[in-house]
């Protein structure tokens, strides 16, 4: 077709040719960018920025005046402190007599011994239970140390404790030296002591035969303690 052919005015060739142009020379394709990845550190550093960007402005609290709180631990009684604020201010108020040693002398024991000793009325459960450790204890005295005098008034002592504060189940460590003074006399006293109803060498872990677990009778008519 040629731009004299007299059937197509000028404007129409001329829109026609521009229509050839396209089609032989069309367009180049636009392709869309591959994405970016970024490497763990890259992300990592940016969240940094945000955060940084985040916290401007804001100021630390400033903790000078704020008091620590600390638990307070419980200490343990010490037996010595006990025989001498006992011979200051004079023994705790018992239900007990003077204990007798003349058991001990009857009947030593040796230092590696296992120390045994329950009513006949107290359940077997119970009195395993006491074997084994699974009872918790009030309250624990160590008499190494002591005199004689000494560890008679820490046993009565932390057994009143623990009749004051209606518990049941104490530790005596009283050692087991080569002549073992102190836990023949402990095994002595507590098989006299009425609100005794079982003793027994703790478990290994819990001193062995260098201590006592001791159940006790609760003390069901203090006052402290009414339902």
């Amino acid at each position: 077709m040629s731009k004299h052919d007299s059937s197509l005015s000028k404007d129409q060739f001329n829109l026609l040719k521009q229509f050839k142009k396209q089609i032989s020379n069309p367009h180049p394709r636009v392709e869309s960018p591959a994405p970016v990845v970024k490497t763990p550190e890259q992300e990592h550093e940016e969240d940094l920025d945000l955060f940084r960007k985040q916290m401007q402005g804001i100021k630390k609290i400033d903790s000078s005046n704020i008091a620590k709180l600390e638990k307070a631990s419980k200490k343990k009684p010490d037996a010595q402190t006990l025989a001498k604020r006992a011979a200051a201010t004079g023994p705790m108020q018992t239900d007990q007599a003077e204990l007798s040693d003349t058991q001990a002398m009857l009947n030593p024991v040796a230092s590696q011994a296992t120390l045994s000793y329950r009513i006949a009325t107290l359940q077997h459960k119970v009195f395993e239970d006491l074997k084994a450790g699974n009872l918790r204890w009030f309250e624990a005295v160590d008499l190494h140390g002591c005199t004689v005098e000494e560890a008679r008034v820490a046993v009565l002592q932390i057994i009143q404790m623990a009749k004051d504060e209606n518990q049941n189940v104490i530790k005596i460590v009283h050692g087991k030296g080569p002549e073992a003074i102190l836990k023949t006399y402990v095994n002595g006293w507590l098989r006299q002591h009425r609100d005794v109803l079982a003793f027994v060498s703790a478990p290994e872990k819990q001193g062995g035969t260098g201590a006592v677990l001791v159940l006790l009778k609760r003390a069901e008519k203090n006052p402290k303690f009414k339902q």
